[in-house]
């Protein structure tokens, strides 16, 4: 790809010192005390992969910087207000009535449907925890064997894409940025860790971006949970998701103006996976509506050892009306790109509403959380699922106004920007070409 004309990201160093001030003082009600005691442990180090340099080819094209704030809700930027992420918005690209999750709308499915630019069906992670009947064995995101093996993800995530082309990449977090995912790593990564003080985060980001162009990565990611949790926990609606949302909102002000100061064409791109809803009723047990014993099952996830077990649970499951639809996994509506994979199951649950569905209650003794918010439901009849997108740098339109669309898009989008030949994903290259200056396209 012919090199761009540099376009400067616009300085806004005021902003920036009083965001610092801020938070230096204390001002935030979401305060660096929480992350602090856990600044003198031992933190993960940064996993350098020896993929050698940036090809000559790749050295002179621009960089993107891809943030993911856990389960910030589409409408919070207006709702508890964020000042640097509309901000953003009004100077590049924002999607004010949010981003479309892929169904199920959950953390790992949705951060790999990102980062592959595949649904869940086609991208292998289609739950947070899911059963394998051909492998027989379970994936779950709390199990680090699991999570580090790309053997359970398929697709060509964006940093591989990069690295097979030349490109060296960066993650600090992301759902498969542990794993050996289409032959590749990424040239930097971490083990995930919660404890990481969420400043230093920005940190290494910059550090990254200062090497020497030789070993720079043109694609980054960046991670933070803090909404998410503070959204199961309270609610949406809560006092502390609304803290939450602010000092996420100042990390992105920090780090905005720090990529400004390092006066290069890098594209900040802000997203988040999933939105939140209030919890409804208490938990919904599958197995009160139909004979479960010989299935295998992971949370609503049902896994049968027969054809006439799978149907015979789904007539009883249908004839609930119980907060569900039941589907033979086949016939799950095609809206939701649910119905190929048999990591799915069969039958298939479809949540109604914002309820807590699961096979079985758990046993006696087991320990049991009940969250106050909670996702992973149906975006196309909740608009709750939907996610952010803010986008500005040089390679964004200033002013650009999209319509909410579905996430896989994301993936052809920053290949265009990085000038990366791109396979052929389920996102589609021109949903978001109108996001692009006309130099970009």
């Amino acid at each position: 790809m012919p090199s761009r004309p540099f376009i400067s990201r616009t300085p806004r160093l005021l902003r920036g010192l009083a965001i610092l001030a801020a938070l230096s003082l204390g001002l935030s009600t979401l305060t660096h005390a929480q992350h602090q005691h856990h600044a003198s442990s031992a933190l993960p180090p940064v996993v350098h992969v020896d993929n050698g340099p940036n090809a000559p080819s790749q050295q002179d094209k621009h960089y993107v910087v891809l943030v993911s704030l856990d389960g910030f809700r589409y409408d919070y930027p207006r709702l508890y207000g964020a000042p640097h992420l509309l901000a953003i918005g009004r100077q590049g690209a924002s999607a004010p009535d949010g981003m479309i999750p892929s169904y199920p709308s959950l953390t790992f499915p949705n951060h790999y449907a990102i980062i592959t630019g595949l649904y869940p069906e086609h991208n292998g992670i289609v739950a947070n925890s899911f059963y394998d009947p051909i492998r027989k064995q379970i994936y779950s995101y709390r199990n680090a064997s699991t999570v580090t093996d790309g053997s359970w993800y398929k697709g060509t995530p964006l940093w591989s894409l990069a690295e097979q082309q030349g490109m060296r990449t960066a993650c600090f977090f992301w759902p498969g940025s542990e794993a050996k995912i289409a032959g590749e790593r990424p040239t930097y990564y971490l083990h995930y860790t919660n404890d990481y003080p969420d400043e230093k985060r920005i940190d290494q980001v910059i550090a990254w971006l200062k090497l020497p162009p030789a070993q720079r990565p043109h694609f980054i990611t960046l991670y933070y949970p803090n909404v998410d949790h503070q959204g199961h926990e309270h609610g949406p609606d809560s006092p502390q998701v609304r803290d939450a949302v602010h000092h996420v909102d100042e990390l992105m002000g920090i780090l905005e103006q720090k990529l400004d100061a390092l006066h290069m064409p890098i594209d900040l791109i802000i997203v988040s996976d999933h939105g939140m809803a209030r919890v409804q009723g208490s938990w919904i047990n599958l197995d009160k509506y139909a004979d479960l014993d010989d299935f295998t099952t992971v949370g609503s996830l049902l896994y049968p050892k027969s054809e006439a077990d799978a149907n015979h649970a789904y007539q009883q499951l249908k004839a609930a009306q119980a907060g569900f639809q039941a589907f033979r996994r086949a016939n799950v509506p095609a809206e939701l790109h649910y119905s190929s994979d048999p990591r799915e199951g069969d039958p298939v649950i479809i949540p109604q509403g914002p309820y807590l569905i699961r096979a079985h209650a758990p046993s006696p003794g087991q320990k049991e959380f009940t969250p106050v918010g909670e996702h992973g439901y149906n975006p196309f009849q909740m608009t709750s699922m939907r996610a952010i997108f803010f986008a500005e740098g040089p390679d964004i339109r200033p002013g650009t106004t999209l319509k909410p669309f579905e996430n896989v898009n994301i993936y052809p989008f920053i290949a265009k920007i990085l000038g990366l030949k791109a396979p052929k994903v389920d996102g589609d290259p021109y949903i978001l070409s109108t996001a692009l200056r006309s130099e970009a396209k």
